[in-house]
């Protein structure tokens, strides 16, 4: 009779064990399943002139829709591959961060371990504020120069400040008045203080942003000067593109310079960084803004038509064929 007992509530036993174990493990499935369809729901995927940009969301729904999330990455990253050619890199992870309120409110590029950008969005943005966003532009833009050590701060920022209201011009995505208006108000910001030294040296945020784009403008209308206005920064940055791949290398700013020189056949850039390294540079910018055929009336900014000067001005916004 005992042993006939123990016979007969094995079976029991085992299937109560496996009914035990087999609803806990239903329901981590389940918990399983929901989390990888959230995760999915969160991550959509882009291509832009055959690049992958792999975009991912937090869990926060943007009323505005997430399409026209989407849109701004695209239309963003499109500015950029016609302003060089081509996107920077050949993929690129996008993360999107929801916060209270509405704008684009910043944003932050890396070139390693893989090429990858964080950017800060309100949930309430609206969508004439992702269409005049120059944010993402302005990240995408630093996948395109080389790694320069921190003393070269000022050209990596300075650099996307300039280039992206250029790049939003030629792309129809900005007035031409409206970017040569910011640019003369704010130009002067990079102007040095009393006490401030070369760019190399003084690392304040007018000098590192406006400083760096003040150069930028610079070396454009020197290059195009110089070359009869065949050449400008642009085909200088394009070059320095193809030849180094962008962010995910590093090199000297000698370099990069030499590279861009040799590209426009002029030394403009190695020769303005020679002068505005180590010292205090302050450049005429009225003689600037009336090379380039800008005239101020009544605090706005009007733009001269048919001059030399004009054309020079132009070009540097006009997009380039192919």
């Amino acid at each position: 009779m005992a042993g006939r007992r123990r016979m007969s509530m094995f079976p029991v036993v085992a299937l109560m064990l496996a009914l035990a174990a087999a609803v806990p493990a239903c329901a981590c499935a389940e918990q399983l399943t929901t989390s990888v369809m959230e995760s999915q729901a969160n991550v959509t995927d882009v291509r832009v002139a055959g690049v992958a940009i792999h975009v991912t969301f937090d869990a926060a729904q943007f009323p505005v829709g997430r399409d026209e999330v989407i849109e701004w990455v695209r239309r963003s990253a499109s500015i950029v591959t016609d302003y060089y050619g081509a996107f920077p890199v050949h993929a690129l992870d996008v993360s999107i961060k929801a916060v209270e309120g509405g704008g684009v409110r910043g944003g932050k590029s890396f070139g390693q371990p893989k090429p990858h950008i964080r950017v800060t969005v309100g949930r309430e943005v609206s969508k004439k504020e992702l269409v005049a966003d120059w944010v993402l532009v302005h990240e995408m833009i630093h996948l395109a120069l080389p790694e320069v050590d921190d003393a070269h701060a000022w050209l990596a920022e300075g650099l996307a400040t300039y280039v992206e209201g250029i790049a939003r011009v030629q792309a129809g995505n900005l007035g031409a008045s409206e970017l040569w208006q910011e640019y003369a108000t704010s130009m002067p910001k990079g102007m040095p203080a009393p006490d401030d030294q070369g760019l190399d040296h003084t690392h304040t945020w007018g000098r590192t942003y406006w400083g760096g784009a003040l150069f930028c403008l610079l070396a454009d209308v020197a290059i195009r000067e110089r070359s009869g206005n065949r050449r400008g920064l642009q085909d200088a940055l394009r070059a320095i593109l193809r030849e180094s791949g962008g962010m995910v290398t590093s090199w000297p700013v000698e370099r990069v310079f030499s590279t861009g020189d040799a590209a426009t056949g002029t030394t403009v850039l190695t020769e303005l960084y020679q002068t505005m390294r180590d010292a205090p540079s302050a450049p005429d910018l009225q003689d600037l803004w009336r090379r380039l055929g800008l005239h101020a009336e009544s605090g706005a900014v009007k733009l001269e038509t048919g001059t030399k000067e004009a054309e020079i001005r132009d070009a540097m916004t006009h997009r380039p064929a192919g």
